[in-house]
């Protein structure tokens, strides 16, 4: 028996509520040996008084020394396997923009980025480009034409958009051809496998349709495509914990990855404060409630310490209005690490907060990386997080006689 069959198993129904908070790309690093991480800088008083209530520990996305991308390392969140469940990434954006992907769709996230006089990559996202004017981009991608193959290019937001490849003998098995790195030429797409050559090719001819297309834009000349893949299938909530999930989220990747575990989208909120407005609004409609805060994954990403810092103050000053609805489970987590010194994603345990009544208190003052070392949790698997909350929710029955 697997982990989702012993939850099918024994989830039982209650009244009780589930908000579970992300702060995309939480945990960080000191600039310099000896300092403190982004969280241990910013003033986080109600995060602080939260971990003295509740148990903390250090989740692990995948597993350990493995860099998890946004995506493995929010279905662990969700209490999904990634190793067992792989989710490309563009799947997840075409599905949180709407797009009802079929079974001869192939789809791949594309990036803006700026290339230089040399055709190499100086900016990897063209500059953050402004979603008004990447949306124009796009739009003039829709010219793009491949024989035997229909195309859909969707702009999603700032540098971000959507290709959509659908015809027959497709699989989304293709390499990235983003190098993530800037100095060296975008990768040309190729197959991991030979039943995705045809793929691979549509991609490259693409890629190089594209490319005359936006070279003359100042900004936005080049472009990278990751995360090509068909549409996956998930257990969805209700099926597996018998609860009826919200989604409030304001990046379509995210709202994606929702959507494809059985969540309702709700609300079109745009800040955090919406957000929460939107929770209170659905409050009674739902048991589960997934908020996704993605500005401490961008400004770790940007390499800017005191940017992160003001987020996740930001972040702290946001929980007395969460905690005013009264959820009997409340969990504060990222779904990775994004050391703004490392300016990426990185491998290192990610700070983890439940806060319930019948919680065992840690002793912890506080919250932070060195804090949740030490918490009552310990270092665990992010697949077993949705486990404990169901479990602090009254929602499991008893194991075996």
């Amino acid at each position: 028996m697997n982990q989702l069959e012993l939850v099918r198993e024994l989830a039982e129904q209650a009244t009780s509520k589930i908000v579970m908070l992300v702060a995309d790309g939480l945990g960080g690093l000191p600039l310099a040996a000896g300092g403190k991480t982004e969280l241990e800088t910013a003033a986080t008083p109600n995060l602080d008084r939260l971990a003295a209530r509740g148990t903390s520990g250090s989740s692990i996305p995948v597993l350990p020394g493995i860099t998890p991308g946004s995506g493995p390392g929010h279905l662990g969140l969700f209490g999904y396997d990634p190793l067992e469940f792989k989710i490309g990434r563009g799947a997840l954006e075409a599905t949180g923009i709407g797009f009802e992907l079929g079974p001869d769709d192939v789809a791949a996230r594309g990036n803006f980025c700026t290339l230089d006089a040399a055709g190499l990559i100086a900016d990897r996202r063209a500059g953050r480009i402004a979603s008004e004017e990447s949306f124009q981009v796009v739009e003039r991608l829709q010219a793009v034409k491949i024989p035997g193959v229909e195309t859909f290019v969707k702009p999603v937001k700032e540098h971000r958009f959507v290709v959509v490849f659908r015809g027959q003998g497709l699989d989304g098995r293709v390499a990235d051809t983003d190098p993530q790195a800037v100095g060296v030429a975008p990768l040309d797409p190729h197959a991991v496998v030979p039943a995705a050559a045809r793929t691979a090719e549509v991609a490259q001819e693409f890629v190089r349709q594209a490319r005359q297309i936006l070279a003359a834009e100042p900004k936005a000349n080049g472009m990278v495509l990751r995360g090509f893949a068909a549409k996956p299938q998930l257990p969805g909530y209700a099926e597996l914990y018998g609860l009826r999930a919200a989604a409030i989220a304001v990046y379509p990747m995210y709202k994606g990855l929702a959507r494809l575990a059985g969540m309702t989208l709700v609300g079109k909120a745009q800040s955090l404060d919406e957000q929460i407005d939107e929770l209170a609004r659905h409050w009674e409609e739902f048991d589960f409630f997934f908020l996704h805060f993605k500005y401490t994954d961008s400004t770790g990403e940007d390499g800017n310490f005191a940017e992160k810092v003001r987020r996740i103050e930001e972040l702290d000053r946001a929980l007395p209005r969460i905690e005013a609805l009264r959820p009997d489970v409340l969990i504060v987590t990222g779904d990775h690490s994004t050391p703004s010194r490392l300016q990426s994603h990185s491998w290192h345990p990610v700070p983890t907060l439940l806060v319930a009544d019948t919680c065992r208190p840690d002793g912890l003052a506080g919250f932070s990386e060195r804090d949740c070392l030490r918490g009552g949790f310990g270092i665990f698997p992010a697949k077993h997080l949705m486990l404990l909350a169901m479990a602090h929710a009254g929602r499991f029955g008893k194991f075996g006689a």
